[in-house]
């Protein structure tokens, strides 16, 4: 059996796993990927390949329409983000996949909730002051007492709460599908954009679905508390870059640490790179060797038993 991986974490520690693809009998191919394949790369490569472990790749129609040609016969989602998957072509074409929910909640929360810090004492700008020689000391917020607009509450979104009540913050989150949870009582629940203007921090951990895309838009920013800060640990497309640099023009968002854009990487020349209040990951936030191993051995095991089953 040949299988593809494109998620670049696993690709990161694909040493570690040769043992186990052996034991499988799998061949494993594990090209360089920054952090995406093109349609036209995917287009030639997945058809070479009985299976496929997908990153965050354009895993379009056009793709599962040429793997099925060649010799793809099932394929496995490495994570829980699935905007970037077409599940229907996969379910049109027969080709069995899933992906592997609940593995890293902790981990992007740790994140989330290490973006709010920086953002509330900025530390970011204390170390480049001190890396350029100088001494600096600016005056940043307590977090006790602030209101956090937690927008997500799925698993990262009930870790998240968890770090952030623990540091005595207020949380109202927002979640059209989501329970309430019983030892997260002291959250409070509102429907987007309600209360918006009440919060110091809006921190996003939800998925990218129509219904959310650019949910943070220009008007939603004309609700927002001035000053606030923004941290987004969910998708990219959740904001509307161009919003939120017109937002952090005028001050009405005071600063913004953002793991995830629009377009991945960065485009060198974005504004948001200028912004000397701005702290940036690269789509990182899961990525912790315990992690990668736990996901990345369910994903295996899973695409063992679509191959073999």
């Amino acid at each position: 059996m040949k299988v593809l991986i494109t998620c670049p974490p696993m690709l990161g520690m694909i040493d570690y796993f040769k043992p186990l693809f052996d034991q499988y009998g799998m061949e494993v191919t594990a090209p360089k990927v920054v952090q995406i394949l093109s349609v036209e790369e995917l287009k030639d490569l997945v058809p070479q390949h009985n299976g496929w472990i997908i990153g965050d790749d354009p895993a379009t129609r056009e793709v599962f329409a040429a793997g099925k040609a060649g010799h793809l016969r099932a394929a496995v989602k490495w994570g829980i983000g699935v905007d970037n998957v077409d599940f229907t072509a996969c379910k049109d074409f027969g080709i069995p996949i899933t992906n592997t929910p609940n593995m890293f909640g902790g981990e992007v929360a740790d994140i989330a909730m290490g973006y709010v810090i920086a953002l509330a004492r900025e530390t970011f700008q204390v170390d480049a002051g001190v890396r350029a020689g100088n001494w600096p000391k600016p005056r940043g917020i307590s977090l006790a007492g602030k209101t956090v607009a937690l927008v997500g509450f799925g698993d990262i979104g009930k870790n998240t709460a968890k770090r952030l009540l623990a540091a005595d913050m207020h949380v109202i989150a927002y979640d059209p599908v989501a329970p309430d949870h019983a030892e997260l009582a002291a959250v409070q629940r509102a429907e987007w954009p309600a209360r918006l203007g009440e919060a110091d921090f809006i921190v996003f951990t939800c998925a990218l679905t129509p219904s959310s895309f650019h949910m943070l838009n220009a008007d939603a920013l004309k609700r927002v508390k001035p000053g606030v800060r923004v941290v987004n640990v969910g998708r990219g497309p959740l904001i509307e870059e161009s919003a939120l640099e017109a937002a952090l023009q005028d001050g009405r968002v005071y600063s913004a640490a953002l793991d995830v854009f629009e377009v991945e990487p960065l485009p060198m020349n974005s504004y948001l790179r200028a912004h000397p209040r701005c702290i940036f990951g690269s789509h990182n936030a899961s990525n912790t060797s315990d992690a990668v191993v736990r996901t990345s051995e369910i994903a295996i095991n899973t695409l063992k038993g679509f191959l073999h089953g």
